[in-house]
């Protein structure tokens, strides 16, 4: 059996595990000798491994003039490392059944591994050389390079893509989170070799990573395997985050024309922190106003009554220095006005009455197994333990979530959307040539 069938087919047997995985997963945090920490769930029924880690400092944090940079560099790391051009390093994952990559999001610099449990020393190596020996080749520079042009061009045709980079730059103005994180041709034209070197060690430091790890790996494995991926790394001090955003205290629309016969829209308003003590409030809300899909009321209001849109949802969005509550839409030019009309009522409707009893108790049951459902392989119950741990959250938390949910009641959910829907902190972003929409500056 090749290598990557092997990892599949190995993967294919952790659907059989779930939903009930949810409120069986033990986390264990565990102190590698050289004092790194992370957290373990156990799992010998599949040959897998799966780790996920992520240092601190991200796009948000790109040098003056070098906007893109850490984007770049961070989809370079596994473009050759040590010894190994490009082809060669991708041939060694193939041939250890691993697969290696990173991300870069506006906060964090963000990783993934999964290998076989046979070939873990394999893969555990490859993530060091990626992490201590980039290559950073002229070549792949400059083929990344033109790459991330080609879609950040391509994207300024898309009319949800502009939505989103206008909603950003609107809600974020003079905030570093305005910025593309892919950055501008100029910004990546800046991005030589050694620069890239550079923002690597800026950003690969033992202080502010986050590591946790799933699968058929032991703790003292897992902490001799840890240390030998990131413990030669220097400690260092990271990067200064942003500061905090200041939420805008006024409605705006902003219009962007574009010869479409759909308009896209987003309309955004200051969300809530994840360590707020009204967040499950707030997630039982968003589901039922647009987060709950078929079910939801946006969905009833603006599509099935209507036919208004063809989706319509929302959603809680955070980062370390902002939340969001996002909706979305999009619709016929000459019917985009009626559907904003009708979001915003829908707004209203829950602002002033909250939730019925009956939405209530449906949102808390699909949430409290929702969860459970999506943790479908080992990667993304090591992506849960992941963001759990950036959002500060304690080992245990899984076994309260579901009480957390049960706890809310209608008066939280009232006192929520009364914080959070306001009409007066609205950005609405409407891309194409709405009929009925102006801008308001």
């Amino acid at each position: 059996m090749k290598p990557l069938r092997a990892l599949a087919a190995a993967l294919a047997g952790l659907f059989v595990l779930l939903p009930a995985v949810a409120g069986a997963i033990e986390i264990r945090e565990i102190t590698t000798p050289l004092g790194i920490k992370a957290w373990l769930v156990e799992d010998k029924s599949t040959p897998i491994v799966a780790l996920s880690f992520s240092f601190s400092g991200g796009t948000a944090t790109d040098p003056a003039g070098q906007a893109g940079i850490t984007d770049l560099m961070a989809g370079l790391l596994t473009d050759g490392a040590g010894s190994m051009d490009a082809q060669a390093f991708r041939q060694r994952q193939e041939d250890a059944a691993a697969s290696l990559g990173f991300n870069a999001s506006l906060d964090r610099l963000t990783g993934s591994l999964r290998v076989l449990s046979a070939n873990r020393d394999e893969g555990f190596e490859l993530l060091r050389l990626a992490l201590t020996e980039p290559r950073f080749a002229p070549d792949m520079v400059n083929q990344r390079r033109a790459q991330t042009i080609a879609s950040i061009n391509q994207a300024a045709q898309r009319p949800g893509s502009v939505a989103g980079r206008t909603l950003m730059e609107t809600l974020f103005a003079g905030h570093a989170y305005a910025a593309d994180p892919d950055g501008t041709p100029a910004g990546l034209a800046a991005a030589t070799p050694d620069l890239l070197k550079k923002r690597a060690a800026e950003l690969l430091l033992r202080n502010g990573l986050i590591v946790s790890a799933v699968g058929d790996i032991g703790e003292a494995e897992l902490a001799r395997q840890i240390d030998r991926s990131f413990g030669l790394l220097p400690t260092g001090t990271p990067p200064t985050l942003p500061p905090q955003w200041v939420p805008p205290t006024r409605p705006r629309v902003v219009v962007v024309e574009r010869p479409v016969p759909q308009s896209s829209a987003l309309m955004a308003l200051p969300g809530i922190e994840r360590d707020d003590p009204l967040w499950y409030a707030a997630l039982v809300m968003n589901h039922v106003l647009g987060g709950g899909g078929q079910q939801s009321r946006l969905f009833n209001e603006v599509r099935e009554k209507r036919g208004l849109a063809y989706s319509v949802s929302s959603g809680l969005r955070t980062y370390k220095r902002a939340a969001l509550l996002l909706m979305s839409t999009g619709s016929a030019n000459e019917r985009i006005a009626e559907a904003l009309q009708v979001i915003r009522a829908e707004m209203g409707r829950m602002r002033n009455d909250g939730v019925t009893e009956a939405e209530l108790t449906d949102a808390k049951t699909y949430l409290t197994g929702a969860l459970a459902l999506s943790l479908d392989s080992s990667a993304s119950i090591a992506g849960l333990l992941h963001s759990m741990q950036i959002d500060g959250l304690s080992p245990d938390h899984l076994t309260r979530r579901a009480a957390l949910i049960a706890a809310v009641t209608l008066d939280d959910v009232r006192k929520v959307a009364r914080h959070l829907l306001r009409d007066d902190a609205l950005t609405t972003v409407v891309v194409g040539k709405p009929v009925g929409v102006t801008q308001e500056p």
